[in-house]
């Protein structure tokens, strides 16, 4: 079996460039890499409910938001299959399976299901199903037999748990299940993005995001209000490079062919960085360098997204079909997992037989 790619994103709204240089631009590259056999690219309605069941509109709406960013950014719906997760119900029915492998201790101690807890102040009215969302991971994940997950290092626990679900069920019940290994950005910048305010999470709620639809105008106003070094009050002031949201920005961004195009004095981003340490260089040369290299990078994706807005229904027609692709292949998933559990039982032919004899 070759290499296999799931991966998703949940469309509580646009998606912003932390999603971009968190994961989005590796699937476009991993894409057109030739390295794998089929890429999975799920917008993962069911799961976005769990937090969000009394509005659903909320979720309804930006479906075709986060499909316009994937298709915007790169993604070609000949090359990578992209779909609904509520539209494929296998993965719901392989959740139930796998909900019998797992402790309620074991989801306690997931990191990531902590840390969302305490950032959703839910406290003691955790919805089920949002406290089970690792094994709901688990089932998509599974089901497309995926190898590889290319995610941020705040997926790597989700992506522990699966593996700790497949170990179980192929002890339990035999070798069916695959499992995967996360893929991380390549580039440390591009493992968190912090937001445009300093704070470790970009977050839609917390109005910290640049969103790749975004105009050029909407991106220079953001970038001018973003956090520096506090203490790099004058321009002779010696500044520092670490924790510096602008660097870090330029970190995941930026490329040496973008200095000969808009900032020539510097060869690269070291020779940048090292004048700003020792002094002599203002926060507002740097943010009006970052703000075109930013657009630089986005203005593609803004032109892909301005031709698919004009050709909605063909947008959904994509996403219909990828659903229907995705059902096939999950549901063969199901079958093997329902075969080996023994559940199967009108396709058991000895199991009819045995009782048949067994009563005459």
């Amino acid at each position: 079996m070759g290499k296999i790619i799931l991966t998703g994103d949940r469309p509580t709204g646009k998606l912003h460039v932390g999603h971009y240089v968190g994961s989005l631009r590796r699937r476009v590259e991993l894409q057109n890499s030739g390295e794998f056999e089929k890429i999975y690219i799920m917008i993962a309605d069911t799961q976005a409910l769990t937090d969000n069941a009394e509005n659903p509109e909320k979720i309804r709406q930006n479906i075709i938001e986060v499909a316009l960013d994937y298709l915007s950014a790169g993604l070609d719906p000949e090359k990578s299959i992209l779909f609904i997760q509520s539209q494929v119900p296998q993965l719901t029915e392989l959740t139930m399976f796998y909900m019998n492998l797992v402790t309620v201790s074991r989801l306690q101690r997931n990191p990531t299901v902590k840390s969302e807890i305490q950032m959703r102040n839910f406290e003691t009215s955790i919805p089920v199903g949002f406290y089970c969302y690792p094994i709901s991971q688990a089932s998509d994940i599974t089901a497309f037999k995926a190898t590889t997950v290319p995610a941020g290092e705040d997926q790597e626990p989700m992506v522990e748990q699966t593996r700790e679900i497949v170990r179980k069920f192929n002890s339990v019940y035999g070798e069916t299940l695959v499992e995967p290994e996360i893929l991380l950005p390549d580039n440390d910048a591009c493992l968190r993005l912090p937001g445009t305010d300093g704070k470790a999470k970009m977050s839609k709620s917390l109005g910290n995001c640049i969103y790749l639809s975004e105009t050029a105008d909407e991106v220079k106003k953001k970038v001018m209000s973003m956090y520096t070094d506090p203490d790099h009050l004058r321009v002779e002031d010696p500044g520092k490079v670490e924790g510096n949201t602008v660097f870090t920005y330029l970190d995941a961004f930026c490329k040496d062919e973008y200095f000969e195009e808009f900032l020539p004095d510097y060869a690269n981003l070291d020779e940048l960085k090292a004048h700003y340490r020792r002094g002599g260089l203002g926060d507002v040369k740097v943010k009006k360098f970052l703000i075109k290299v930013l657009n630089a990078e986005l203005e593609p994706i803004r032109k892909r997204r301005a031709e698919y807005e004009k050709d909605i229904a063909y947008v959904y027609e994509i996403l219909k079909k990828g659903s229907e692709t995705a059902r096939e292949v999950a549901q063969k998933t199901l079958d093997d997992v329902k075969a080996a559990m023994k559940i199967n039982y009108f396709e058991d032919e000895e199991l009819i037989a045995y009782h048949i004899k067994k009563y005459q």
